[in-house]
């Protein structure tokens, strides 16, 4: 009689239990097991997944998958991280079993392994210490200047337009330093990278790391992957994305918008709204829902630090102008009436157009299970280089090095970047660059031919 294995149980003993690609899969989620298998060991996440340090979703996401490359991708102390994992070890793949399922590419995954080898030999997914700290102190240097324009030259229109131009370089540069710390780039060992995480994102921007955490890893692991990538979830209630899911839209006569216009439409309720209107509210929405309290003192010294600094310079009105309302409006002090361009107003039109230019553009789809570089190729684009580009996205404009290495320090993408060349020259795979400007026309070109039809 052949043994039952629907309920296993951890291995024990010098005879481990041995299980098959089709059993894995069978375990996703949908019957509320979830296993996967790293390194052809198999794990049950099942109950696991609430404790994940990373979030419940990002490793639900590969349930009944193996995810060696994203394990070895988003962890730096791995030994410690297996020693953890022991405990939900059930078997692994039975010896007649291959490496890899059917939907991966074989010989690219085995080259991309050799690459990474070669990659951390030659020392570059460690960080420069002086590199950040000099970024950091830019960010400060500004955030300090942004007050002296106001203490100095008073609150006139100019100086309070320059002020808050100061301020949003300081918001979107704090972004992407944050971005850093989180992605465990900087420091050689979690803690000190999650205790930077809090203090920039936190106490530089008033917004909470386990937030950010949840989101973006999940964008990481499977981008443009509907109901995956949260950076898609405007998809179908705001745009049509993805000439895929657009065609599905359309055969299901669903329409939630005028698709037809959201290539226009996506300047109003896209790049000026994503910051100061649904973020701003989701976050604290997020830290109160869940209870995080830490992420909730953080984000509260960031509100209390810039009450103090500016209300005795621009009082109650001049402060909600500058920081959050965005309003023309008039100065009983001076008797003028001044600009209040807020910060997150600007911060949000840079942001969203950094970030969309590297994505949107490019494949957007449902989870096809495919290996890893190809999931992270069909995703992303770059933008060439250039000192400009590098400093205004953060060097996210080496969007493919960044997915293929998300631990990796910036200052390194460029050189890993003909590496990575070379390895989709091989294999035939489009390695996208493009201007920046050209990079941004794309978002809204793909946007007029994406019309849910």
């Amino acid at each position: 009689r052949a043994p039952d294995r629907s309920h296993p149980t951890p291995a024990q003993g010098p005879t481990p239990r041995y299980f098959t690609w089709d059993e894995v899969a069978q375990r996703s989620g949908r019957e509320k097991e979830r296993w996967l298998v790293i390194d052809r060991k198999v794990y049950n996440i099942s109950e696991f997944v609430r404790r994940h340090p990373g979030g419940s979703r990002v490793i639900s996401h590969y349930a009944g998958q193996d995810a060696t490359d994203p394990f070895v991708a988003f962890h730096i102390n791995k030994g410690l991280v297996r020693k953890y994992m022991n405990s939900l070890l059930i078997g692994e793949l039975s010896p007649e079993q291959p490496s890899f399922e059917p939907t991966k590419n074989k010989e690219l995954t085995h080259e991309f392994r050799e690459l990474r080898a070669t990659v951390e030999r030659m020392g570059l997914m460690k960080a420069n210490p002086v590199f950040f700290l000099l970024y950091l102190l830019h960010i400060l240097l500004l955030d300090v200047a942004a007050w002296l324009t106001l203490w100095f030259f008073g609150t006139s229109w100019v100086p309070f337009l320059l002020c808050s131009v100061l301020l949003s370089i300081v918001q979107a540069q704090a972004g992407w330093l944050q971005h850093d710390f989180g992605h465990l780039s900087v420091f050689g060992t979690s803690k000190w990278n999650h205790l930077v995480h809090h203090f920039v994102i936190g106490h530089l921007k008033g917004a909470p790391a386990s937030w950010w955490n949840h989101m973006h890893f999940q964008h990481h692991a499977k981008p443009n992957c509907f109901r995956k990538d949260p950076d898609i979830n405007m998809h179908p209630f705001f745009f049509a994305l993805g000439k895929v899911l657009s065609v599905e839209l359309g055969k299901q006569k669903k329409k939630y918008m005028p698709y037809n216009y959201q290539h226009k439409y996506f300047f109003l309720i896209g790049p000026p709204a994503l910051l100061p209107v649904y973020f701003q509210w989701y976050i604290f929405y997020f830290v109160i829902k869940r209870k995080k309290w830490v992420d909730l003192a953080w984000m509260i010294t960031f509100y209390v630090r810039i009450f103090l600094t500016y209300v005795p310079l621009l009082g109650l009105k001049g402060f909600l102008g500058l920081f959050f309302m965005g309003l023309v409006q008039r100065s009983r002090r001076l008797g003028i009436t001044s600009l209040a361009w807020e910060c997150w107003f600007l911060e949000s039109n840079w942001f969203v157009w950094v970030t969309q230019m590297n994505h949107i553009p490019m494949h957007i789809d449902h989870d096809r299970n495919m290996d890893w570089v190809s999931t992270q190729l069909q995703a992303t684009c770059n933008v060439h280089k250039s000192a400009f580009n590098d400093w205004f996205s953060g060097h996210l404009n080496f969007q493919i090095e960044h997915h293929l290495f998300p631990t990796m320090p910036r200052h390194n993408y460029h050189k890993v970047a003909p590496l990575v060349q070379s390895l989709c020259a091989k294999h035939g795979i489009k390695y996208q660059s493009k201007p920046l400007f050209s990079a941004f026309a794309d978002i809204l070109g793909k946007r007029a031919r994406w019309r849910g039809r």
